[in-house]
């Protein structure tokens, strides 16, 4: 029998290496997903109950108050994981090849938020609307990145931080529908509707600079994750700035000053104080909401990395290793729900049909884990299976 030379040990080590850091990452990729699922779902039956951005922690609903923090983990983390994902698939390929691939893929993300997911709301709003949301916002920072990241890493950074820390400076600046900016203004920082031809509307749910920072900041963090970086090295990084994220938040977050909007003390009901507290600006993500969730990331993907070996993480590497299909499959079959309970019972709630109990769905999250798990875990195991059909990476 022969025996593993050094360099075949090192090898398989390198391997087996790489191929714990690509689950642990789709296992948090997964993680938001389940989560959003749950954001999605509020969003569809629970329309009715107005949610105001920051919540009001003196009206809104407890559960609510704690689930929107929970949710707002999702966006944060999947398009910080999006830059470190194209590090990861810089490294095996040339600038031009993670260029062509960026660009294709950005474009195909935009035209998917515009001609097949904007349409799923068609019908509940005045006016058809393209809802510019975080598909959207993905897309272009993908192809803004396949520029970016031709600058020296530390520039690359340094932007990114800019970007985050300090696009709050930018918010007394409103512009209105008279200003010939304004179009351009609204998709990059003020969350605003301007028209289009035909009498269509456009929606820009998540104005892209402060996430051109995110992206950037995940493609800066990419050499943690390199085959030759230490477990012990990579989650020492990854707990200082998970760590130090939360700190710095809790620390900017007493001090009401900067980050975003103010929050008081809600007497005699410590609860509401809490939900205060937590109550972040999330279109665009302010300073302070981007802290906490980016934090809890780094955090999180220790924790999968020291729990690897668990049903848990190899479940949510499902989700997380087909997130775009995840995404349009549960997306769809909400609709599809919708549409059919408001056709068959019209609506019980002014123009919409839904719960009156949040409690319902938390059941409905419950009862649609399993079901959208088996085509996922079907379209995942088909893009390992059929390396050689190159549209399937795409999503």
């Amino acid at each position: 029998m022969a025996l593993p030379t050094a360099g075949s040990a090192a090898s398989g080590n390198a391997k087996a290496s790489a191929r714990i850091r690509l689950e642990n990452i789709d296992a948090l990729r997964g993680f938001v997903m389940v989560l959003m699922l749950l954001d999605h779902l509020r969003e569809t039956w629970f329309a009715h109950y107005a949610v105001t951005d920051p919540i009001d922690a003196r009206t809104i609903l407890p559960a609510i108050g704690f689930a929107r923090f929970a949710v707002s983990f999702c966006a944060p983390i999947f398009v910080a994981l999006t830059g470190l994902g194209v590090y990861l698939f810089s490294i095996n390929h040339t600038v031009q090849e993670t260029t062509s691939y960026l660009v294709k893929r950005g474009l195909l993300l935009m035209a998917i938020e515009v001609f097949y997911l904007s349409e799923l709301y068609w019908g509940i709003v005045p006016q058809p609307t393209f809802w510019l949301q975080v598909i959207w916002c993905i897309g272009l920072c993908m192809i803004i990145l396949a520029a970016l990241m031709r600058l020296p890493r530390p520039a690359l950074i340094a932007l990114g931080l800019a970007l985050v820390c300090f696009h709050n400076l930018l918010d007394p600046i409103r512009l209105t529908q008279d200003d010939a900016l304004f179009p351009l203004w609204a998709m990059l920082h003020q969350r605003d509707t301007f028209a289009l031809p035909f009498g269509f509307v456009a929606k820009t749910t998540y104005p892209i600079l402060p996430w051109i920072g995110v992206i950037s900041l995940g493609f800066g963090i990419g050499p943690w994750f390199r085959p030759e970086v230490s477990q012990e090295t990579r989650q020492r990084r990854l707990l200082t700035l998970g760590f130090g994220l939360i700190a710095g938040f809790i620390a900017l977050r007493l001090l009401n000053v900067y980050g975003d909007k103010p929050w008081s003390v809600v007497d005699g009901d410590p609860v509401r104080t809490i939900i205060a507290f937590i109550s972040l600006t999330k279109y665009p993500p302010s300073l302070l909401f981007l802290m906490p969730t980016l934090g809890g990331g780094a955090l999180l993907l220790v924790l999968f990395e020291r729990i690897r070996t668990s049903g848990l993480v190899t479940a949510l590497a499902v989700f997380g290793g087909a997130p775009m299909f995840f995404y349009i499959l549960h997306l769809t079959v909400l609709r599809i729900l919708y549409h059919s309970a408001l056709g068959i019972w019209g609506p019980n709630s002014g123009a919409f049909y839904a719960f009156n109990n949040y409690n319902w769905v938390l059941v409905w999250y419950v009862a649609m884990i399993v079901p959208l798990y088996l085509p996922t875990i079907w379209y995942a195991r088909l893009k390992r299976r059929r390396r050689d059909i190159s549209w399937l990476k795409y999503f």
